[in-house]
């Protein structure tokens, strides 16, 4: 394998700064509530925004590697949709704030497609924070549950409006607090309690998996997020089925896992066909989901159509239907949850981004790397319900998960599919299926511990 087509860390003495931006992103959103807790009443709240000056180096590094040395222009066309859309979100919602807040919102995805042409089990310390943040994530949750933590209900500034830490909620139908962790977010104290579980189960054991896994669940149903306790279900069901394959029907099998996780994307328009116009009860099971198809996934459009015709095309830019235009744009009002992340991208970007999916579709054929693999299947299905642009760690594990597309691994074995598809011979390509066989199942030698 080529050093360009398997970008790995450097030396010891070498900085790779998408690790370490991924890692300052986690710990700080992972720990939000305590961070912006103790930075606020300590003065050193410019310390919450180390990751995004970190961030932007990354998007240096992204225009380097991905468009000046890979010759990308897939990644050329992204950036200026990108810095378009910033623009386009400004006139949309019309204030200097938003169009900043909007900025920094974007900041993340370069961070997570500098991670193109690397593979992530290379980054050893970066899994050992990770591995660290799975643990004591769901520590922070069973310690909510029997402790009050300072965080909540703690409001902050940012960009001249005040926000709030999580308060403690209630589930409907029961006495079960909605517990927050440290993340100060009953669905992002779930999230980084799956996503860190995620990437540290693949070089464990199976035992170690079925153990800590059922741990999670227990902590992901403190949480009451439904979402995320049936992913990691599915998700723990998925691995123990893979590491019963022969090791050689291994990768192939996680490989078409991650693809057909992408049929994911039709599940809201599946709903709205099936249930829209039903009533929702207040205080039922249903009440979230049919909420959702009544109003978080078809609201927004119907205020595009109003305020901006012509976005149902192009979008309305970055920050329309997001936190930036809740927080700081006149166009409050139109405001709705958009609870899922396609959708809500799309109503950002428009026709460009389904154009840019389809991309990552076809480039996943090429992906080796079972860590971004199982990042696919998980985002893919945790985004159903869930917007994922906040806190920045979401938005960055999803641009991660795609990041092969502009590899140039990813050409070359997009060019192999091509070929196989049109009834040309296919030549077996170096970067085949045994690099990615030994980076899953703990039943390795010396899996790492």
């Amino acid at each position: 394998m080529t050093a360009i087509a398997q970008r790995q860390p450097a030396g010891p003495i070498s900085l790779n700064i998408e690790a370490i931006a991924l890692a300052v992103y986690l710990v700080r959103d992972a720990f939000g509530g305590a961070m912006r807790y103790y930075t606020s009443i300590t003065h050193l709240d410019a310390l919450w925004y180390v990751p995004d000056g970190i961030a932007m180096l990354c998007l240096v590094q992204f225009i380097t590697h991905c468009i000046i040395r890979n010759r990308s222009v897939l990644a050329t066309l992204v950036l200026i949709q990108i810095a378009l859309s910033v623009v386009l979100g400004y006139f949309m919602l019309g204030t200097a704030n938003a169009a900043i807040s909007s900025f920094k919102m974007m900041l993340p995805v370069f961070v997570g497609f500098c991670f193109c042409d690397a593979n992530l089990g290379t980054y050893k310390k970066l899994l050992s924070v990770v591995a660290v943040t799975f643990y004591l994530s769901v520590i922070g949750i069973f310690l909510t549950k029997y402790f009050p933590m300072p965080w909540i209900g703690f409001k902050y500034e940012s960009f001249g409006a005040t926000r709030e830490a999580g308060r403690l909620w209630w589930a409907y139908g029961g006495d079960d607090q909605r517990l927050m962790g440290f993340a100060a977010d009953n669905t992002m104290a779930a999230f980084f309690t799956l996503i860190s579980f995620t990437l540290t189960s693949i070089r464990k054991s199976t035992r170690w998996c079925l153990f800590f896994g059922a741990i999670a669940l227990y902590a992901i149903k403190l949480t009451t997020s439904k979402t995320t306790m049936i992913v990691l279900a599915l998700y723990l069901i998925l691995l123990v089925f893979v590491r019963m394959l022969p090791e050689r029907s291994r990768f192939p099998a996680i490989k078409k896992i991650a693809l057909w996780s992408f049929l994911s994307i039709l599940v809201p328009f599946f709903l709205i066909l099936a249930a829209s116009g039903t009533v929702a009860v207040p205080r039922t099971t249903m009440f979230s989901i049919l909420d959702r198809i009544n109003n978080s996934w078809q609201l927004p459009f119907v205020y595009m159509s109003q305020l901006m015709p012509v976005g149902l095309l192009t979008g309305c830019g970055a920050g329309c239907f997001n936190y930036p235009q809740k927080l700081f744009s006149p166009l409050a009002s139109y405001w709705v949850p958009v609870d899922n992340f396609y959708i809500g991208t799309y109503l950002m970007f428009g026709l460009p981004f389904v154009v840019f999916m389809l991309m990552v579709i076809r480039a996943t054929f090429a992906v080796t790397d079972v860590y971004k693999l199982s990042l696919i299947f998980v985002v893919n299905l945790f985004t159903i319900t869930v917007l994922n642009y906040g806190p920045a760690t979401g938005l960055l594990v999803i641009a991660l998960s795609f990041s092969e597309v502009f590899s140039r691994r990813a050409a070359s074995s997009a060019r192999v599919v091509d070929a196989v598809a049109a009834g040309r011979p296919r030549r077996v390509q170096a970067f085949g299926a045994q690099s990615g066989l030994s980076d899953f199942g703990g039943e390795l030698p010396r899996p790492a511990r």
